[in-house]
């Protein structure tokens, strides 16, 4: 039977963790030039800090007051958003307008470096920030959104094939049959193009120029095989394996899989052929091993013949071999491969 195939599955999820931070400036109005930063505070598994600019970050921004967010984990690479706003620690005034900045992938750049990407050149004009100066001390509150994307692999277990359990009931369900065989008595349903495509032998008696004469009836008569080999036969053809035959005894499952080496050789199925060959090489004995031998040497399966041999000559079995009922068919249908088996037990002495 098929084995299943593993089929890997990755799901990109993302998981984020959101911080605040609020950031106190005392003695505001002391505070020219240079930037003020925060304290370090931590979100999302990263360091960051706060960079405010009350005269602006550049010329260009004189008039204004400029806010930086900095990522100071070195070596780090992450996904955020953030805000800024001016809060009224005296509850008089609403926060100021929320200024919301892009998502981009933070590094660890210095905001010098290249500001725009970590924050707002012109947040508000300094006019604008005098009424959330209240004694003296202004507060900035920095909300920050860190994204981590997450790729997460799943293996699962693609299920094997099943077309041949419909295969299997199209077989026993007779739809759309095109021909039948009768065999000793008993009738079976099947599918031209099926039995041609799987056997050459078949596809030969139904569409070959030399097609049988009966092939062109919807009844073929099928002679020199029984009807539960023939029914295991349209098994094999539909579902590509042997049928099951717990409930027969060993004698009789070996009788059967001989059977169907037969059959598999009279209509050119070469797996199958291989795989009774496959199950009479492990199931012959003393008693058995010579009509198996014969068998193998009148249908050319040369892996079964080797296996029969080795066994005879083995562990002192000729004698026994000789004695059992089967010698005496094979000495009759095969005369031949018993010199085979004599030669090759006198060069095994010699050596």
């Amino acid at each position: 039977m098929e084995s299943s195939v593993a089929m890997a599955v990755s799901t990109c999820t993302s998981e984020t963790a959101t911080g605040k931070h609020v950031f106190r400036i005392a003695d505001y109005h002391i505070r020219k030039g240079e930037y003020i930063q925060s304290a370090t505070f931590a979100i999302g598994g990263y360091d960051w800090c706060v960079r405010y600019y009350p005269d602006g970050e550049t010329q260009d921004c004189r008039g204004y007051v400029s806010i930086f967010l900095e990522l100071l984990t070195r070596n780090a690479k992450v996904r955020a958003e953030y805000e800024f706003r001016l809060v009224d620690s005296g509850s008089a005034l609403p926060p100021s307008p929320v200024t919301h900045l892009f998502t981009n992938n933070y590094n660890t750049v210095d905001p010098d470096e290249d500001p725009a990407r970590y924050g707002a050149h012109r947040f508000m004009k300094q006019q604008e920030v005098k009424p959330y100066v209240r004694d003296d001390c202004l507060e900035i509150e920095c909300e920050v959104l860190v994204i981590n994307p997450i790729t997460k692999l799943e293996v699962q277990d693609v299920p094997p094939s099943d077309l041949p359990n419909h295969l299997g009931k199209l077989l026993d369900g007779k739809r759309g049959a095109d021909v039948t065989f009768e065999v000793k008595g008993e009738v079976f349903s099947a599918h031209k193009i099926m039995l041609a495509t799987r056997s050459p032998v078949f596809d030969a008696q139904l569409y070959g120029p030399m097609r049988d004469v009966n092939a062109t009836s919807k009844n073929i008569i099928i002679k020199d095989m029984e009807a539960p080999v023939f029914k295991a036969l349209l098994h094999f053809i539909y579902t590509d394996s042997l049928p099951a035959m717990d409930d027969i005894d060993d004698g009789e499952s070996q009788d059967m899989v001989k059977h169907l080496l037969v059959a598999a050789d009279r209509y050119a199925m070469d797996r199958m052929k291989m795989m009774c060959e496959d199950i009479l090489c492990k199931s012959f004995d003393v008693e058995t091993v010579a009509t198996t031998l014969a068998l193998a040497d009148q249908h050319h399966c040369s892996k079964l013949k080797y296996a029969c041999v080795e066994y005879i000559l083995s562990s002192n079995r000729v004698n026994a071999v000789v004695a059992s009922k089967g010698y005496a068919h094979l000495k009759r249908s095969c005369p031949a491969v018993m010199f085979d088996v004599f030669e090759r037990a006198t060069k095994s002495r010699k050596i």
